[in-house]
């Protein structure tokens, strides 16, 4: 009897515990990246969902909110000054965004080249205006396009008989000076991305291309445009993208004024919002901007997407 009860008991399989090896594993991994996404539900995606709550209510940031329905959107829809700042986003964009991205593959291409020397020096020094301060380059920009005869710029324009303009104030000369602060800031940014995706293309491909007899022209339209496609596609996204935002610039060169000449859509939400106290119209045309944004970015990654092909 005392063998067949000790064999029952050594037959008895232990209970598998709930927590195994793999799902420890996999909690602990989750727990590593959890702050994150807390933090981006807290900041960020609680932020937008309320925004498209907003955008139907009417209130001030103090009282009771009131449901308005599309009244913000027909409000934000027929002032003159909405359809001003998006114009002026948009010609910002043509002016600061469009050049950059082709000065950068062009600046890439000859910090590839082995023909530079000191090319270490040169990367850094064409990366420095991205990690430089908004605020800084702001200011800067500034000085510079003082409306002043003293003015760099119109220095500049007087070496050539050029009468002085006013950069703070007249339709094109605010454009051009934020523009100028966004191409000078970004361009070193997509610079070195382009370089990257340079330095990943085989140079097998130019070799053959060499001993085939194609010409600079050729190599650059048939192996780096269309091997540097994905690229071009995420660059022209995040930079679409990044002019449509545009807030910074146009709040530190035009200052509290809000002028008409160079307010962008973000600064006139802004303006909406902690100015006139309207967090209704602010959101409905945050909502807007999200949705031209969504249509640009596609329009531009489909053509982006159609180079090289």
């Amino acid at each position: 009897m005392e063998m067949g009860q000790t064999n029952a008991k050594t037959d008895i399989i232990p209970k598998k515990s709930f927590f195994t090896e793999k799902k420890k594993e996999a909690i602990s991994g989750y727990l590593y990246i959890s702050p994150f996404f807390i933090l981006f539900a807290i900041f960020g995606l609680f932020p937008i969902l309320f925004s498209f709550y907003l955008g139907f209510q009417k209130w001030n940031g103090l009282g009771e909110m009131e449901f308005v329905g599309l009244q913000n959107f027909q409000w934000i829809l027929t002032d003159k000054v909405f359809w001003v700042s998006l114009s002026n986003t948009l010609i910002m964009w043509i002016l600061g965004t469009i050049p950059q991205l082709i000065i950068g593959i062009i600046l890439a291409y000859a910090l590839n080249s082995a023909l530079i020397k000191m090319q270490g020096f040169f990367r850094v020094s064409v990366f420095m205006p991205y990690v430089t301060s908004t605020v800084a380059v702001a200011i800067v920009f500034g000085v510079m396009f003082n409306s002043q005869e003293f003015g760099l710029m119109n220095v500049i324009l007087s070496w050539f008989g050029q009468d002085p303009v006013s950069w703070s104030t007249s339709w094109w000369g605010v454009k051009i000076a934020i523009s100028s602060m966004v191409f000078w800031r970004w361009v070193g940014y997509n610079t070195i991305i382009y370089l990257a995706g340079l330095q990943a293309i085989p140079h097998e491909l130019y070799e053959a291309a060499q001993i085939d007899g194609a010409t600079v022209r050729q190599k650059i339209q048939y192996i780096t445009i269309p091997m540097l496609r994905p690229i071009i596609i995420l660059t022209v996204f995040t930079s679409t993208i990044g002019a449509l935002q545009l807030f910074t610039e146009p709040l530190i060169f035009l200052g509290r004024t809000y002028r008409e000449e160079g307010i962008s859509v973000v600064l006139y939400l802004y303006r909406e919002a902690f100015a006139n106290l309207s967090f209704g119209p602010a959101s409905a045309a945050a909502i807007i901007l999200f949705i031209i944004i969504i249509l640009l970015s596609s329009v531009n990654v489909w053509i982006a997407n159609r180079l090289g092909r």
